[in-house]
């Protein structure tokens, strides 16, 4: 999943009680479900796949219908198995039919417990719009496709200028051959669909681990569906209103919150030449932003130096390969290659539909070019691309009002969160965390990155915490704050 400022995160739902549009049953069986191999691009041997019906607009429930795409990792232990865990690896324009074979991967060093595993049935399925679920197209060109790495508005000039491409954008968006699903690729719908799936599957209710904009999504699930949902678990979080114009806004706080943790593994490391003090390696950073913005390197611009650098900070594994490529651009070194895009027009367009569909984004050009001088200034490692104009400022308004998540429902939401998150920095979480009231606990772990819960995530007191909820229902009374585990 790429997770760059061209595409990331999530939003929120409110008023409107649209959970029982659809006609949704409980005589859902599984049975009805014909599971087959999965697609060729779905690379997990123990992975079997299917699809399930639902209405392209829930208020025509017999209307249009397409197929969303569903995977399934079964329990090996049915003695164990209390019943199915859907999953959700963020995005929006992310697709997760794979995200289950991901997620019990050894390779990546915390892979889903087994315990977790035994309870189970892990569920993955790609979301409305993505990948093999009617995906959605809005006709990038690859020169617009090339320059939506985290464009970085220099002056009020270059506001403009995005301003322009980001029109063209929303008119090509509005004129493809998927246009009549554009009003439709919302949270709210995939949540509904997640409940058609839940049907499908026989299930009385759902269990639900969803990441970054997963857990807007499971915010949004478990508000329409509050019967419906079992144990909820929502790593990384968007605030209440998901990737709304102020998440958006927020990826400059969430940098500024993680550099330090790279300044220090790079000042650690005098062998890539960046400084031997965190001081050195943050005026480094700003050093080569304006060289590569006056000369580019190897195709790579201050733009694209920044968004690099804003993409893999992600993790603390990534901080080699960074330093490296600072390194290589330094001195005029070839810069490692970066892996295949993918289905890049798919991503970015099923991306621009959840995001300017779930809710209204700030139409002002002139507003957009006193953001940008404002967060320029007031967070200078990334801020001026965070409070650029986009695809959104140009959208048709959203179809219904967003979910408002609230305190109503069961106590079954966990929130697990890293001090120093750069895609949902930890104030959106504790926003989260106060709309849900009652209803939630939230785990706070004491490290950066993007990701508290396994994979990459090594603080063995939020992953213990997490995992005993999922197996035995356990959660704690309280809030729970994971001290800094050195060394992991």
């Amino acid at each position: 999943m790429r997770k760059i400022l061209s595409g990331v995160l999530v939003i929120a739902v409110s008023g409107v009680t649209f959970g029982s549009l659809g006609g949704v049953s409980e005589a859902g069986t599984s049975s009805a479900l014909r599971w087959e191999a999965c697609p060729a691009d779905v690379a997990s041997p123990d992975l079997e796949c299917t699809t399930v019906r639902v209405p392209l607009d829930y208020r025509r429930p017999a209307g249009r219908q397409i197929d969303i795409a569903v995977s399934r990792l079964p329990s090996k232990d049915p003695s164990q198995r209390r019943g199915v865990l859907l999953t959700n690896p963020g995005g929006p324009g992310g697709g997760g039919l794979s995200y289950p074979g991901l997620l019990v991967n050894p390779v990546f060093p915390e892979p889903l417990h087994q315990s977790v595993r035994d309870r189970y049935d892990v569920i993955g399925f790609d979301p409305r719009g993505v990948g093999h679920s009617a995906p959605v197209t809005c006709d990038y060109t690859p020169e617009q496709i090339a320059r939506l790495n985290l464009p970085y508005p220099g002056n009020p000039a270059d506001v403009l200028t995005d301003a322009r491409i980001a029109r063209t954008i929303a008119r090509q968006c509005a004129a493809s051959e998927t246009a009549g699903m554009l009003p439709y690729i919302t949270t709210a719908n995939t949540a509904r669909d997640m409940d058609r799936i839940r049907e499908a599957l026989g299930e009385p209710a759902i269990s639900y681990l969803g990441a970054s904009y997963g857990t807007y999504l499971g915010a949004v699930y478990t508000t329409l569906f509050p019967k419906r949902s079992d144990r909820i678990v929502l790593d990384s979080n968007l605030g209440p209103g998901g990737y709304d114009h102020t998440a958006f806004q927020r990826l400059a706080l969430g940098m500024e919150q993680r550099f330090p943790d790279f300044a220090k593994f790079a000042a650690a490391n005098p062998q890539y030449g960046l400084g031997v003090t965190p001081e050195q390696v943050r005026a480094k950073y700003f050093e080569l932003a304006a060289r590569l913005e006056q000369t580019p390197v190897q195709n790579i611009d201050g733009s694209l130096f920044r968004g690099t650098t804003f993409d893999l900070l992600y993790t603390d594994v990534g901080f080699t390969t960074l330093a490296t490529i600072w390194q290589a651009l330094d001195t005029g070194r070839p810069v490692p290659p970066a892996p295949p895009p993918g289905n890049p027009d798919n991503s970015l367009s099923s991306r621009l539909h959840v995001l300017c569909g779930d809710s209204n984004w700030p139409r002002s050009v002139r507003g957009y070019q006193r953001d940008v001088a404002l967060y320029r200034m007031k967070y200078p490692l990334i801020g001026a691309a965070a409070a650029k104009i986009g695809p959104c400022a140009f959208w048709p308004a959203p179809i219904e009002r967003p979910v408002r998540i609230g305190d109503r429902g069961p106590s079954n939401v966990l929130m697990v969160q890293n001090l120093r998150d750069p895609g949902t920095p930890l104030t959106g979480a504790w926003e989260l965390r106060k709309a849900f009231g009652d209803r939630a606990r939230m785990v706070t772990a004491d490290q950066g990155g993007h990701g508290a819960y396994g994979l990459f995530a090594r603080n063995t007191c939020a992953n213990d915490t997490v995992t005993a909820f999922l197996t035995t229902g356990q959660r704690p009374h309280r809030d729970v704050a994971c001290a800094a585990e050195p060394g992991k």
